[in-house]
């Protein structure tokens, strides 16, 4: 295992999308108050709200069993850190001193954190994946229903801001960037599964990610347009079976109780909006059923949609994002069977699943019992 240079930029990007994630979303929720469109401000604001408490807590939960696993006591001034809403900026600084540290000086190996010799390389890595996974936190927590929330504003009004077209790109782009990143996270960090190796799986798995999530996203914008009511019901239900599926499957990513039920809420909502192996299974015939699933819900939700009068819509938004929603369903499918049929790194070998959650390890790394593609 080995931390390079462009995992040092990955890092260093990372951060710049996430600040200007965040930036975005506090000043157009500024905007919405200032315009008096209090409810709009609001739910902005909760989003990131939430979706930042949330991860707060995980990366202080996980920050609390590193320290234990080195006998440090200083968790209390982190704990501080974490509730002033900095614990992700705090990672963001340690991961990027280490990075540049080891990218710079290949040859040292005295850790930061403990006077122990350990494995600079394996030190940056652990501390980069972490962050990957936080960021996978942030994008579905609360990017994915920003953007629902921006679109859905857009299209009611039937104009947008210079500031709601800066938080629909941010959105996007977090979105974007943390699956690229969590893929490399991922293979890097654990060194028995099989690269993704070249530029075309990582496209592939990128647009069969974004397809799918952008046909998703604007049907459920029709159905708010509908009627807010049972688009927020439907969402509901969705992420109540995700929840219970997490139960069923037993997953087991925390080690706390009360935050192993945090963390099957968390996959709960993510499965609302896209598909992940939560447990240590072949992921072929629950992923069939959840795309199929997926593809009657948005042609229920077209069907409703046309249903209605068209004299209380604009033709000239709503034909074009109808056709979008297709198209983007039907690519998103194709670039699904592509890479799982061409470029998933496992797909010549029988006897292993896709990807597992909760082999036996083979060394302690956190992501091995977290949502694998």
């Amino acid at each position: 295992m080995k931390y390079t240079k462009y995992n040092f930029a990955m890092s260093v990007f990372g951060i710049i999308i996430y600040v200007t994630d965040l930036v975005a979303d506090i000043l157009l929720s500024a905007r919405y108050f200032h315009d008096g469109q209090y409810v709009f401000g609001v739910l902005t604001l909760s989003f990131v709200l939430c979706g930042t408490l949330i991860i707060q807590c995980f990366s202080y939960s996980w920050l609390k069993d590193d320290l234990k696993k080195t006998r440090q006591e200083n968790e209390h001034s982190f704990l501080l850190l974490h509730c002033l809403q900095g614990g992700v900026f705090t990672r963001y600084w340690f991961a990027l001193r280490r990075g540049y540290q080891v990218v710079s000086k290949p040859s040292s190996r005295t850790s930061d954190f403990t006077e122990e010799q350990t494995d600079p390389h394996k030190e940056a890595v652990d501390m980069a994946t972490d962050l990957s996974m936080l960021r996978l936190f942030e994008a579905y927590l609360e990017s994915c229903p920003q953007l629902i929330l921006q679109l859905y504003a857009f299209l009611e009004q039937g104009q947008a801001t210079l500031s709601q077209y800066a938080v629909i790109m941010a959105s996007c782009c977090a979105i974007s960037w943390s699956t690229v990143d969590y893929q490399t996270a991922l293979r890097k960090s654990l060194p028995d599964k099989n690269h993704l190796r070249g530029l075309c799986p990582k496209l592939t798995y990128l647009f069969y990610k974004l397809f799918t999530l952008l046909s998703w996203m604007l049907s459920v914008v029709l159905l708010l347009l509908v009627d807010v009511k049972v688009a927020l019901f439907l969402l509901s239900f969705l992420w109540i079976i995700g929840f219970i599926w997490a139960f069923i499957k037993q997953t087991h990513f925390c080690n706390s109780l009360h935050m192993e039920f945090l963390y099957r809420m968390v996959v709960g909502f993510i499965l609302v909006f896209t598909f992940f192996n939560i447990k240590g299974q072949n992921t072929k015939c629950p992923m069939s059923c959840y795309y199929t699933v997926r593809v009657l819900g948005t042609l229920g939700i077209l069907t409703v949609f046309w249903a209605y009068p068209l004299s209380i819509f604009n033709s000239d938004y709503f034909i074009p994002i109808s056709v979008t929603v297709v198209l983007a369903l039907l690519l998103g499918i194709i670039f699904l069977t592509v890479y799982y049929g061409v470029f998933h790194p496992n797909r010549n070998i029988k006897t292993q699943p896709d990807e597992i959650d909760g082999k036996p390890a083979q060394r302690d790394c956190r992501i091995r019992h977290f949502l694998m593609d």
